[in-house]
Formats: structure tokens, C-alpha cells, sequence
């Protein structure tokens, strides 16, 4: 048998253990611990890419680093997180397939060993070029964790409880983003008791990376049975030679644009022209290979709504504490204890939109139908929140703190539903492929938003034709998931 094959038939039998270890009728199930430490992984990984927008923040407001004598700082700010989304995103598709092939508790103890590494780098880098490109390995690097966790999950968890699964994991997400949300000021004022005023912004970035490294020994730990050391090998090679074409390619799309002048804006149009380039690539590479995932309606539209879910996500994560200070013109502290309202919704939102979502479909409802109310309900709530923006003359921290948490709510419990929907319609041994591509696509979304929302901050002054167009995108959302088919009734017809 080939070592990849062995390697993964090894990975299958270790997630039928999981299943089915332990007494009967013991409470603790085995499956919970592995989510517990899946979850981890999802927090120090978000809290990694999510501290970037407040340190940018803290950079504009402070008037130092890179981004002291930006014409349109916040244009800037946004590109460069575009930018780590772009790197994200490029390796989604190759991270799922590299998973598939090596055994996917491989690829996730891999992804986040390097980000852990490139997340403490990047506090030692000087300059905005140096800064761009370590941020971009560091979501090279991040972009394998979904694909992989997400079919973990569905492989070791009994059907009935996939989507509580999903959702008590990716709670992880948005502890993650809380934490850099709400607590980026303190490892700043932590970096000046002993590193100059300039420099306290690196804090942050060496305190989530070596809690990166520290939760990847974990998950090692508990995969030890399932590792090896040449699968190790053979997928961060494999991942790295993925990562390095990306790297070039992205970093040559930034150069190039601004050595000809370009817009940030037009940088991060390029990037996702990239993106879609990539998908054409792997249509005429694997299109045989992977027909029942590429070809099947429902999955293309459910990935299609993904570019909203991703839009909407990366745009108040990455600008959601300046959008609450330029609104109310509060602190830095101040606004990011509020902003952290908005990811700290998905610590209740998750789980029980994946609870729910089982729920239904044992009463025959199916996934849809709760998918499209949900999706409604936080199109609603995001609509309020820019009106409010607008017409209040005064914005009330308390306010913009529940329009942002009920909003979130909403928001947060529907991904769940949405990742157990595509488990639902991908053939098993593709769900890895699936998940990728899905979050390839949707990433379009992260890629765009920090660097168009920046963009109309610059332009307008404020942050109300931002949200306002991040309601539009999210109606588009609610709309692509109509003609969805749910898996109760059948699969979707091939395009």
C-alpha cells in the first residue's frame, strides 16, 4: 500500500475509534474532547489573523510604524488585510486536498505550527513590505485549519450531533476574535513596559503566537497515534511548494500594482482575479477527479453564499473597533470592549445554531429552511445597525454593543448549519475538497471587504456606506441559498 493511502486508511479507523470508544452510557463522550481541542485550535488561530485590524487601528490612531504618513491609512490598513486573506484563501482548495490525501490530523497539526511560527515572526519585522509578506505566509499557513477540522468533524462525530459539533468548534472563531478584539490595548500596554511606545503593537503579535505553538503541541499530542513523521514531512513540503507559488504571485500582483500606481482598491480586485484563476485551475486539472463536488448545484451555491459569510465576518472583525470609535468617538479600549460584542456573540451563536440545525433535521425539517430564516433575520439586524449609524447624531456605545451582539447572534449560528448542510451533499471522501473550495470562494469576500471598506472610509469620512454595502452583499447571500436543495431531499442536479 502506498504510505499516502496507509496513512489515510490509518486516519479513517482512528476516526471509527472515536466514534465508538468508551464505556456505554457514559455522559462524556470521546468526541468531546476532540472538539474541545479543535476549538482551541480555531482560537488561537482567528485570534492570530483577527489582530491585525486593531493593531492597524492602534497604528493610525498612535500615528506610527508604516502606517505614520499613509496618504489614505485606512485604504492601506485594508489592503493589508486583504492581503492576508488572500494568502488564507489560496491554500483552502490545496489544504482539503493535501488532507485527503495525507490524513487530515496531519494537515491541522501542520497549519498551525506554522502559524504560530509566522505569527511571532511578524513581530519582529520592520518595514511594510517585510510586514505584508510575513502576514501573507502566516494565512498561508492558517488557510489548511478549516478544510481539515470541518471533516474531522464530520468523520468522527455520529451523524446526529455533526452540527452541534461544527458549531461548538468554530465557538473557537469567535472566542478567538474577541480576544484580539478586546484585548489588543492591553498586550499594547503591555509592549510599553518593555519595548518603546512605537513598538508596542509586536506584543500582541509574540503573546497569540506562541499560544499557537502551545495549542499545536496539544492537538499533536492527541493525534500522536494517527502521526508520522514522513506524512509530516511530506505534507509541509507539499504545502510549502503550494504556498510558495501563491506567495510569488501575490506578492508580485502588490509590487506591480504599486509600482504602476494603482489603487489599493484595484490591488485587491487583482488578488481575487488570482483567486478565480486558481478555481479555473483546478476545474482543468481535477475536473474528472472531483465531478461530484465541482458539478453539483447546490454545493457551487452554497460556496457562492460563502463570499457574503466572509464579507461580513472579516469586515466587522477586521474594522468593527474603528467603527465604533469614529461613531461614538470613544477610546481605543472603549470601542474595542464594544466591538467585542460583535464577536462575542458567536460564543452562544455557534453551538446553538449547530444544535438547532440537528434538531430539525430529526424532525424531517431539514437545514435550508432554518439557513435562509437565519441568514433574513441577520440581514434585518445588519440593516438596522447602518441605519443607526446614520440617523443618530449622537451613536450610543450601548446601542451599537446590542445591534452588534443580536446581529452576530444570528450571523454566527448559521455558519454551523451552512458547514453540516455542504457535509450533508459532499461525497464522504471529498468533503475535504468541498470545504476547501467553499472557503477558496467565500474568501473572495474576506479579500475585498477590510480593503473596499477602508476605501469608503477614506472617501466619505465614515463608516456608514461601508456597513450599508455589507447588508446589500448579505441580501445577495440570502438569495443564492433559495434554489438550494436540502440533502433530506435529494442530491442537486449537476450543473
Amino acid at each position: 500500500m502506498p504510505p499516502d493511502a496507509a496513512d489515510a486508511s490509518r486516519h479513517a479507523c482512528s476516526d471509527v475509534s472515536d466514534r465508538t470508544a468508551g464505556p456505554p452510557g457514559k455522559r462524556l463522550k470521546p468526541w468531546y474532547g476532540l472538539w474541545l481541542l479543535l476549538m482551541l485550535g480555531w482560537t488561537v488561530s482567528a485570534a492570530d489573523r483577527a489582530v491585525t485590524g486593531p493593531v492597524v487601528t492602534w497604528m493610525i490612531d498612535n500615528g506610527v510604524g508604516f502606517l505614520a504618513d499613509a496618504g489614505r491609512p485606512y485604504a492601506l490598513g485594508g489592503l493589508i488585510g486583504g492581503l492576508f486573506f488572500a494568502g488564507y484563501m489560496l491554500t483552502q482548495f490545496p489544504g482539503g486536498y493535501l488532507g485527503d490525501r495525507h490524513g487530515h490530523r496531519t494537515l491541522v497539526v501542520v497549519s498551525l505550527v506554522w502559524a504560530g511560527l509566522a505569527t511571532v515572526v511578524t513581530g519582529f519585522v520592520g518595514g511594510l513590505v517585510a510586514f505584508i509578506v510575513v502576514r501573507v505566509v502566516t494565512g498561508l499557513g492558517e488557510g489548511a485549519y478549516f478544510s481539515n477540522d470541518r471533516t474531522i468533524i464530520s468523520d468522527a462525530t455520529p451523524e446526529r450531533h455533526r452540527s452541534l459539533g461544527m458549531g461548538v468548534v468554530i465557538t473557537g472563531l469567535a472566542l478567538g476574535i474577541t480576544i484580539a478584539t478586546v484585548f489588543t490595548p492591553h498586550f499594547t500596554d503591555l509592549g510599553r513596559m518593555w519595548l518603546a511606545d512605537v513598538d508596542a503593537w509586536r506584543m500582541a503579535f509574540w503573546i497569540l503566537g506562541l499560544a499557537t505553538l502551545v495549542v499545536a503541541a496539544a492537538l499533536a499530542r492527541r493525534f500522536r497515534r494517527e502521526l508520522s513523521a514522513p506524512a509530516l514531512g511530506r505534507a509541509t513540503l507539499h504545502l510549502t511548494g503550494y504556498s510558495a507559488v501563491s506567495l510569488l504571485l501575490i506578492m508580485a500582483i502588490y509590487l506591480l500594482g504599486t509600482e504602476a500606481g494603482l489603487a489599493d482598491l484595484w490591488i485587491a480586485v487583482l488578488e481575487v482575479v488570482l483567486a478565480v484563476g486558481l478555481v479555473l485551475f483546478v476545474l482543468a486539472r481535477k475536473g474528472e477527479e472531483l465531478g461530484p463536488v465541482l458539478k453539483n448545484r447546490s454545493l457551487f451555491l452554497i460556496h457562492l453564499s460563502y463570499v457574503a459569510v466572509l464579507w461580513n465576518l472579516w469586515f466587522f472583525s477586521f474594522w468593527s473597533v474603528s467603527i465604533v470609535a469614529g461613531a461614538a468617538h470613544s477610546s481605543f479600549a472603549g470601542a474595542a470592549l464594544t466591538a467585542g460584542f460583535n464577536a462575542g456573540a458567536g460564543i452562544l451563536g455557534f453551538p446553538v445554531g449547530g444544535r438547532l440545525s440537528d434538531v430539525a433535521v430529526r424532525r424531517g425539517w431539514g437545514r435550508k429552511p432554518m439557513l435562509l430564516s437565519f441568514t433574513g433575520v441577520q440581514a434585518l439586524l445588519t440593516a438596522a445597525f447602518a441605519w443607526y449609524l446614520s440617523a443618530a447624531a449622537q451613536p450610543s456605545l450601548l446601542v451599537m454593543g446590542l445591534l452588534l451582539f443580536t446581529a452576530s447572534l444570528f450571523f454566527n449560528a448559521l455558519q454551523p448549519i451552512g458547514h453540516a448542510l455542504t457535509a450533508d451533499i459532499a461525497p464522504p471522501r471529498l468533503r475535504g475538497s468541498a470545504f476547501g473550495l467553499q472557503n477558496l470562494i467565500g474568501e473572495t469576500g474576506a479579500v475585498l471587504s477590510p480593503a473596499i471598506g477602508g476605501v469608503l472610509r477614506d472617501h466619505t469620512g465614515g463608516w456608514t456606506a461601508a456597513v450599508w454595502l455589507d447588508t446589500a452583499i448579505i441580501v445577495a447571500g440570502f438569495c443564492l441559498l433559495i434554489p438550494v436543495r436540502d440533502a433530506d431531499g435529494g442530491p442537486s442536479a449537476p450543473t
